[in-house]
């Protein structure tokens, strides 16, 4: 088998980017350091403007098909809207269209075939630990897609959120700890499914994201809000505000409060969901007491790090081996919103 990366190596069509940002840069970074030459860099047509982006004139599809025909597209960006995904599976029909994986938080390594090869055990035991066969088919899915970039891999294993919700057990009476609460989006999601809850505790450290946050949901009962980032013990952290979704602990930012779920003292009937930017595992080692003695359901993140997919369920079930392994990827591309959710073996 031939990785993305390899085989963009032995291509003749021109390349070009589609979107710019954050993930553009990651992959032109790597095509860069691969010498693969890109041959530009396009938007939709209605997001074109007068703008360039990293030397490359930002051009229009539209534009780009008349002038070089066939081409090969790199997907550079994130997105869960229908309308846009459409988009990227009409350019599809036309050309060769790939969404390579690189990771959110960047950590020195690459999904590739070497890099798979390298963890071959763990991935190999983490796919033997799940419970379903539709997990076992997104896990083998997300690596696939991982490795080549099809989004075909994706579109295949797709699941509604729905589908999982009815399987976590919950009991209408739950206490629910949101980790990455944004600005309530989650916590509105999961008011949908639990609307008597017992106690809601929101924790979001970017500053910008907490008022939006407390203007959504601070006013509901039994809420309790928290503007710090989370971790494996209370204390102060240095963390890189951008006011989004890709706001992240690191050694470079602001100096802001962190806490852990062991503290917050719940010991019954409890949902815990991490999406904290490539934080989730300092997170889960700062909630082991609760995890140990409550058992509590856990829906974690399994897209900031390459060793997300594998090394999050192997600590978690290290921790507290009663737990079916759950995983699910819900629409999304690239393979964001893909999850693991760790449910008690009794429920």
């Amino acid at each position: 088998m031939q990785d993305l990366w390899n085989y963009l190596k032995t291509v003749s069509k021109p390349i070009f980017l589609y979107g710019t940002g954050n993930g553009a840069d990651k992959i032109l970074d790597e095509l860069i350091r691969l010498n693969i030459s890109v041959s530009g860099v396009f938007a939709s047509d209605g997001f074109v403007r007068s703008r360039t982006f990293r030397g490359f004139p930002v051009q229009s599809y539209s534009a780009v098909k008349q002038q070089f025909g066939e081409i090969i597209v790199l997907v550079a960006f994130g997105s869960y809207l229908t309308d846009v995904i459409d988009n990227i599976k009409r350019i599809a029909s036309e050309n060769e269209l790939y969404a390579p994986d690189v990771p959110v938080i960047p950590d020195g390594t690459i999904f590739n075939l070497e890099y798979a090869r390298a963890h071959r055990a763990e991935l190999e035991k983490v796919y033997n630990l799940l419970c379903d066969e539709l997990s076992k088919k997104t896990f083998y899915n997300t690596v696939m897609y991982k490795l080549s970039g099809k989004l075909e891999y994706l579109f295949d294993c797709e699941t509604d959120k729905s589908e999982i919700i009815s399987k976590l057990g919950l009991h209408n009476t739950e206490n629910y700890i949101d980790l990455g609460a944004y600005n309530g989006d989650t916590v509105a999601e999961f008011l949908e499914y639990n609307a008597n809850y017992e106690k809601i505790i929101a924790v979001e450290p970017d500053k910008k994201n907490f008022r939006k946050l407390s203007n959504n949901i601070g006013e509901l009962n039994g809420v309790e809000l928290i503007n710090a980032a989370v971790g494996e013990k209370n204390g102060e952290v240095l963390f890189r505000m951008s006011g989004g979704r890709n706001s992240a602990v690191g050694d470079t930012g602001a100096e802001i409060r962190q806490v852990c779920v062991d503290d917050f003292g719940i010991t019954k009937s409890l949902y815990i969901k991490f999406d904290v930017e490539g934080a989730e595992e300092n997170a889960i080692r700062g909630a082991e007491n609760t995890i140990k003695g409550v058992c509590p359901i856990l829906n974690i993140a399994a897209y900031h790090k390459n060793s997300d997919i594998f090394s999050i369920p192997l600590l978690v079930k290290s921790i507290n081996n009663d737990y079916n392994v759950v995983m699910r990827h819900h629409p999304y591309i690239p393979a964001w919103d893909t999850n693991f959710y760790f449910i008690n073996k009794e429920v």
